[in-house]
């Protein structure tokens, strides 16, 4: 069984990064960066489901975010809102052995902070805390409370969650023994309307396979949509799983697409900001 010591260290991904960034349009999302550079770098189910940390994080994700965090410091990517990360034409631009540099590159600008807190410095080896890790605080504020929520009450926040994100006749249905179906909604697109089972459960965890094959064979002869919502992360096999070739797909919520899905929607979450909008001309250089 692998273990957090079989996750390669986070400045190990950098370059991964780069040359999947650069094969697949010098664009793509966090989802698709972790699963496609994982599989570049040919790491075994095992290890791609191992967990790590008081929330049970997903290691290869975690470690792979401050790799990412690395390369942004050096102005090698840059990100959106929407968790979209691009790589700079000055990132496609720089060979492995510049991408190699950039963990001591960056642990040298970071030398003032390290030195004004003895502890932050011995923790930056495997897994550093990098000087923005404060910006995702508010998701561990934020997951501490939805799994602390009792069951019933997590069921009526993602009811209320599927309405501001346009479906209608959202019920939770509760029923035990009905294959892990939660509730029940339509979603209207356009002229066009489907019905959805979903499942939202607390965990704090990985969720298999075998939980998205147990969800779709409740699903057979209902309906063709299904959604499972959790506050766990799903692992490799589980997401494969969810887009089978012949089977119905499942779309899957994790518990970090969840709390970005609860602040976009304002659900218990406050976001304070000031507009600024600049040109940057230097960007469109790399299209």
């Amino acid at each position: 069984m692998a273990t957090i010591a079989d996750v390669p260290a986070y400045h190990l991904f950098m370059w991964p990064i780069v040359e999947r960034l650069r094969a697949k349009g010098r664009s793509m999302t966090i989802e698709e960066m972790v699963d496609d550079v994982a599989t570049h770098m040919g790491l075994s189910d095992e290890v791609r489901a191992v967990t790590h940390g008081k929330w049970q994080e997903n290691a290869v994700a975690y470690r792979m975010a401050w790799a990412r965090s690395y390369l942004k410091k050096m102005g090698a990517l840059v990100n959106s809102e929407r968790g979209v990360w691009t790589l700079t034409p000055k990132g496609a631009a720089m060979t492995e052995a510049e991408i190699a540099g950039i963990k001591q590159a960056v642990q040298k600008l970071g030398a003032a902070e390290r030195a004004a807190n003895a502890a932050l410095a011995s923790a930056v080896e495997d897994d550093p805390v990098p000087a923005d890790v404060g910006a995702d605080d508010w998701k561990d504020r934020l997951m501490a409370l939805l799994l602390a929520l009792e069951p019933a009450a997590f069921e009526r926040l993602c009811q209320r969650l599927l309405r501001e994100f346009g479906f209608i006749k959202v019920e939770v249905t509760g029923k035990s023994g009905d294959g892990g179906i939660d509730g029940t909604g339509v979603l209207r697109v356009n002229l066009l309307s489907f019905h959805v089972l979903f499942q939202c459960k607390r965990y704090s965890g990985s969720v298999g396979a075998g939980a998205v094959r147990d969800f779709r064979g409740a699903m057979v002869g209902r309906t063709d949509k299904g959604l499972i919502i959790t506050t766990g992360t799903f692992t490799a096999d589980a997401r494969r799983e969810a887009t089978r070739d012949g089977a119905p797909a499942i779309d899957l919520v994790d518990g970090d697409a969840l709390c970005d899905l609860l602040k976009d929607r304002r659900l218990g979450v406050a976001v304070e900001m000031v507009e600024q909008v600049t040109v940057n001309e230097v960007a469109f250089a790399g299209f």
